[in-house]
This record gives C-alpha cells, sequence and structure tokens, in this order.
C-alpha cells in the first residue's frame, strides 16, 4: 500500500496538473458513473492529503472557499491495489504513474511520461538524457521525441477497469483499484478525518494528540505506528526504519514509552516523510552510515537500516536484522540497537 508521502504528492501533482480547470469527468468503468456525472464540468479547486486519504474539491467555479456548500469532495483511498496513470501532449508534466501496485520491493513506481513532458513534481526529470525538450519539428508539431503538440493529442483508450478519468486541456489521469472513491461534504470530510491519528506532512497535525494516543494503548509501538486512528500516513518502511533510527523496540507498549520518547519518534519521522514528498521514494540511512563501497549482494544498505535487510549486519553495530511479522506485515529491527 502506498505510504502517505505518496498522497500528498499525488494530491499536489493533481493540483499543479488540474487545479483551475473545469475538468471532463467520467468513468469508463462504469461503478462510478453517477458520482463522475456530478463532476463533470466542475472545477478542481486544489488537492489535499490526510493520510493515505485524498480529497479533491470540486465546484462550479475556481474562486470558490472550500466551505461553500456547493463543493462536492471526492475522497479516494488507493488501498494495495489503486493507481493513477497520465497521459498528455507535450505541456503535460506528469509522471507514467502513482500508485500500486508495485512491481519490486521499494520501487519508486514513479517514471517519467514516454511522450509527455516529464513530471509536474520535484525529483523527476521527463524526456530523455541530453535532448531539449522543448526542441520542436517544424513538420509535424511534435518535438524530437515524439512528444505531440496540443492540438495534435488524442485522449489514449482507457486501460483495464477505469473508475475514473479526468480530462483537462492537456492531458488525462486514470484511477484504477481504488479502496475507496467516493463523493462527500464538507461534513463527511470532517467525519473522516475526525477517524484519523494526526498527519506529520499536515501544517495542522499536532504531535501531541500523537503522543497521547500512543500513550493511552498497551499495543505495542509497532503496531501503533501503522494504526492509521493513531497516526496517519506512515506505512511499513517508515514504521520499521523511524524506529531504529530512534532506538526503540518494536515490541515496547505505547504506555511504557516516555513523552520524549514518542515526539522523537514524530520529529523524525516527519522530515523522513517530508523527502519522500520530495523525490517520491523512500531513504533513511544517513551519509554517514551508507557503506563504502556498498555491497553488491545488499543493495539496500543505500537506502534503508533495516527495511528488508533481515539477515544482514546492522549498518550500526554489525548484529544480524531480524524479522518477524507483526499485524500482518513483515517487521524489521536490530535486536541491539533497539533493546529497549
Amino acid at each position: 500500500m502506498p505510504e502517505g508521502h505518496t498522497i500528498h504528492r499525488l494530491a499536489a501533482a493533481l493540483n499543479e496538473l488540474y487545479g483551475g480547470q473545469n475538468l471532463h469527468t467520467s468513468s469508463p468503468q462504469g461503478r462510478f458513473a453517477d458520482g463522475a456525472s456530478r463532476l463533470d464540468g466542475q472545477v478542481l479547486l486544489g488537492g489535499q492529503a490526510h493520510g493515505k486519504h485524498l480529497f479533491l474539491p470540486f465546484g462550479p467555479r475556481p474562486d470558490m472557499p472550500l466551505d461553500d456548500a456547493s463543493v462536492t469532495w471526492l475522497r479516494i483511498h488507493l488501498g494495495l491495489y489503486g493507481s493513477w496513470t497520465f497521459d498528455g501532449d507535450r505541456e503535460f508534466t506528469a509522471p507514467h504513474a502513482i500508485g500500486a501496485p508495485r512491481r519490486r520491493v521499494g520501487e519508486r513506481g514513479e517514471h517519467a511520461l514516454k511522450g509527455g513532458g516529464g513530471s509536474a513534481l520535484a525529483g523527476l526529470k521527463g524526456g530523455s538524457v541530453g535532448v531539449d525538450p522543448g526542441e520542436d519539428t517544424e513538420r509535424t508539431g511534435a518535438d524530437s521525441r515524439g512528444c505531440p503538440a496540443p492540438d495534435e493529442w488524442e485522449p489514449p483508450e482507457p486501460r483495464g477497469a477505469v473508475r475514473l478519468r479526468l480530462l483537462g486541456r492537456h492531458g488525462v489521469a486514470d484511477l484504477t483499484g481504488p479502496a475507496a472513491c467516493e463523493l462527500l461534504d464538507a461534513e463527511g470530510v470532517a467525519a473522516v478525518r475526525r477517524r484519523l491519528g494526526p498527519d506529520p506532512l499536515r501544517p495542522d497535525a499536532d504531535v501531541e494528540v500523537f503522543v497521547a494516543k500512543a500513550r493511552s494503548r498497551r499495543k505495542s509501538i509497532g503496531e501503533l505506528l501503522m494504526d492509521q486512528a493513531v497516526i496517519s500516513g506512515a506505512g511499513n518502511i517508515y514504521r520499521a526504519e523511524t524506529l531504529f533510527r530512534v532506538g526503540v523496540s518494536p515490541f515496547r507498549a505505547g504506555n511504557r514509552i516516555s513523552e520524549e520518547r514518542l515526539r522523537a519518534i514524530w520529529e523524525d519521522l516527519r522530515p523522513l516523510m517530508e523527502y519522500g514528498v520530495a523525490t517520491g521514494f523512500i531513504t533513511t540511512v544517513d551519509l554517514d552510515d551508507v557503506p563504502d563501497p556498498l555491497p553488491p549482494d545488499d543493495p539496500e544498505a543505500g537506502r534503508w537500516y533495516v527495511y528488508h535487510r533481515a539477515g544482514r549486519p546492522c549498518l550500526r553495530c554489525g548484529t544480524p536484522v531480524a524479522e518477524r511479522e507483526m499485524a500482518a506485515r513483515r517487521l524489521f529491527w536490530c535486536p541491539s540497537c533497539q533493546a529497549r
């Protein structure tokens, strides 16, 4: 399942690509036909994320306040299999896809469009190395990479079971396989957010809410960091890496961890997730801890301390990284660095 930084990147991408535009919306699959019909012709007013939930407000005019009663909110949760794919002309700058499924463990999942302008987001470059994206051919109107001019591009036929298609002036975004895709009013959005814990990537997040929730529970902190009602957005990789970096055992109960250490978990997690938003992938190893040279049989040692490194030496103490199942997910930790 995509972690929270991916959903924040997605919100930013959709806002950049479509914000302020009247969009044509449809449901090629048919399962969201009524919702797509309600949104058709409306203006996308922005994009927000809270944890792993994406919220897109639509209204009849681009200058509408988000609390206006005529604003309709689209809520999407990608779940395990949901993803967005993009296509467009040379003025449409987007990755090929954002979301799941990944083909390989830890794969970024965001590759530049072959026929578009690259990416709407920092951390990705479009086009081929050494090619000027703006270089045009006089005869066809396409650039040297074959990217079509705006008046020559045609939306591709939907591929797979497309729940929702957003079509703007320069490109299309197709949603497939989401766990949730529904329309809400402002109160419905507020009700969803009340069920969620604070999101470290949101400016309105309160670390003290996380501390209080964790301190009130007897479950292990390894379970609590995956509980979206306690803290929103963290997934399996962030759980393992943050607990290692702070030196907390994943088996220690939340009510047996000091407020200071819980705040340290939050303060470590936030910049890691911010880096994920900026770049599109997760890396957590401090430069001083990266092996030099990088072991050829341990490629993850340059990205992660413990995640997916079971049996390999801890980058700080050399103890073999341990693995076991927790809450139906694979958990990784260093028994020495995280003894308490």
